[in-house]
């Protein structure tokens, strides 16, 4: 069975729990936040994005 999760619901997750458990703060989340908006618009986009689909495809193809 496949499970798929969309990469920002997780990194949402992953954030909140950060948040709520591991003493970071709000101010600092969000700084993470408008760092990924200016990367995403920045020449780096591109690349950012190829890594992240071949990583996830690494992964994908893993078996357990």
């Amino acid at each position: 069975m496949a499970l798929s999760i969309s990469a920002v619901v997780l990194l949402a997750i992953i954030v909140f729990l950060l948040v709520k458990k591991a003493g970071l703060k709000a101010g600092h989340a969000l700084v993470c936040v408008l760092l990924g908006f200016y990367l995403a618009s920045s020449s780096i986009a591109p690349t950012i994005s190829e890594v992240t689909s071949n990583v996830a495809g690494m992964l994908g193809d893993l078996k357990f």
